[in-house]
This record gives C-alpha cells, sequence and structure tokens, in this order.
C-alpha cells in the first residue's frame, strides 16, 4: 500500500474513489502518513486544494520537477503551471 513517505511533493497521481476518480492531480502538500493535499489548477485549484486519502490515489511515474522545484524554494505555485504540467502528460 501507497504511503506518504513514498511519495513526493509535485507527483502526478490519479484518484482511485470519490467523485473525481479517474481525474489527474499533483501533491502539493503532505499532510501526515494517511493525508495529503491535491490540485489539478481547475477544479482542485492552488487556493483551495483537496485534502484526500494516499490509500484513494494512484501514483503515476511522473514527477514535475518545476512544480517541485517551487514547492521546495517556498515559491508561489500558480493554476496555469499546475494545468500546464498536467497537460505535458497528454491526460486531459
Amino acid at each position: 500500500m501507497l504511503t506518504t513517505t513514498e511519495i513526493p511533493k509535485g507527483q502526478f497521481v490519479k484518484s482511485k474513489a470519490g467523485r473525481d476518480k479517474d481525474r489527474i492531480f499533483i501533491i502539493i502538500e503532505i499532510v501526515d502518513e494517511v493525508y495529503v493535499r491535491i490540485v489539478d489548477g481547475d477544479l482542485r485549484r492552488v487556493e483551495t486544494p483537496k485534502l484526500k486519502k494516499i490509500r484513494h490515489l494512484a501514483r503515476m511515474n511522473n514527477v514535475s520537477d518545476d512544480i517541485q522545484q517551487k514547492l521546495m524554494n517556498n515559491r508561489k505555485v500558480t493554476n496555469q503551471m499546475v494545468r500546464r504540467e498536467i497537460e505535458k502528460l497528454g491526460m486531459i
């Protein structure tokens, strides 16, 4: 089972459960061992990230280096950046 210790900020994930099932998100905050905050720049914006259990997410093989660096350096991440990174995957 996936845990928050195995997953970095900036990781692309796919929702496995809930109303947002099969949507692609990026993790922007690790809350604790069970919960993370995710955004997609559209329905879940950076200003109001979704709190989601890690077990309801499927880890994808990609990490957004640009967003990961901004989060590590405490720089602002915008919704446009998030959407652009998700669109690079070609999953939208």
